[in-house]
């Protein structure tokens, strides 16, 4: 990637997100050690257009250290499950004529599917808890787009191009939702105990026919302790199409965003 190339991509962020204080990346040492033979600029702070660039807009770059991708792991967890799923969908539905507009509308629809993610309740209403994700940090919304297209299949894709992107949008988010909920509540079976749900604590609910960016939080009403003392089922209340509805559900399908004890 030349200089100009570069800088194209961070005027277009901008031009989007509005201006950066602090950029952070890793290192890149495998890209710079290919750059001399394939003849790329190399694009760190120390160069010299890039450099001017930060400099007049206020801004600083920060890399890590090289050999420590540990310490960008927030985001690097993010790009790998991010990248491998839509390699996966590539091969899936075998997008080799997939054209340029296609391909832009499902990267900004995959950033709003990966922005929305959950990341802490955060709210003064107990009765309806609402949920932190970087989408709110940098719209400052908390509403997620209700635009539904899982009436759609792999048949439409080749009846319309917004069809296609749809579909395709709609596989992301289904794998990518899985693959995250996952990182949300690791479970080791019989190897480590976790402490127990208790009442009001604030829990996300696997819901696996929740529409695009649809994340139902809801509120622990009580709990049904074994005779183990140990609770494994849970009555849980949510707020769903502006009524409260209440479910039964086991641990499994639950995740703890917020314990009432803290």
């Amino acid at each position: 990637m030349s200089s100009s190339s570069f800088i194209n991509a961070l005027r277009r962020f901008i031009a989007i997100r509005g201006h950066v204080k602090v950029f952070r990346s890793d290192n890149g040492t495998n890209f710079v050690g290919s750059t001399n033979s394939l003849k790329i600029d190399v694009i760190n702070i120390e160069h010299g257009p890039v450099k001017d660039f930060l400099l007049t807009k206020g801004s600083v770059w920060i890399f890590n250290p090289p050999h420590s991708s540990h310490m960008g792991g927030v985001w690097e967890r993010m790009i790998g499950t991010t990248r491998r799923i839509l390699d996966s969908i590539m091969l899936e539905t075998k997008a080799k004529d997939i054209t340029i507009e296609v391909i832009t509308t499902l990267m900004a629809e995959v950033c709003s599917i990966v922005n929305a993610r959950p990341i802490v309740s955060v709210s003064s209403d107990p009765e309806s808890p609402e949920i932190l994700s970087p989408s709110a940090l940098l719209t400052h919304k908390t509403e997620s787009a209700d635009d539904s297209f899982s009436n759609l299949d792999i048949t439409d894709m080749y009846k319309a191009q917004w069809k296609r992107v749809q579909v395709m949008a709609e596989m992301f988010w289904n794998k990518w939702r899985r693959e995250y909920l996952q990182t949300l509540q690791t479970r080791r079976k019989w190897q480590s105990a976790t402490p127990n749900l208790s009442e009001n604590d604030v829990v996300l609910l696997k819901d696996k026919s929740a529409h695009r960016n649809e994340w139902p939080v809801g509120i622990v009403t009580h709990i049904f302790p074994s005779e183990d003392k140990m609770v494994r089922k849970t009555e849980v209340r949510i707020m769903k199409d502006g009524k409260q509805t209440t479910y039964l559900r086991p641990i499994t399908e639950l995740v703890l965003l917020h314990s009432a004890s803290q």
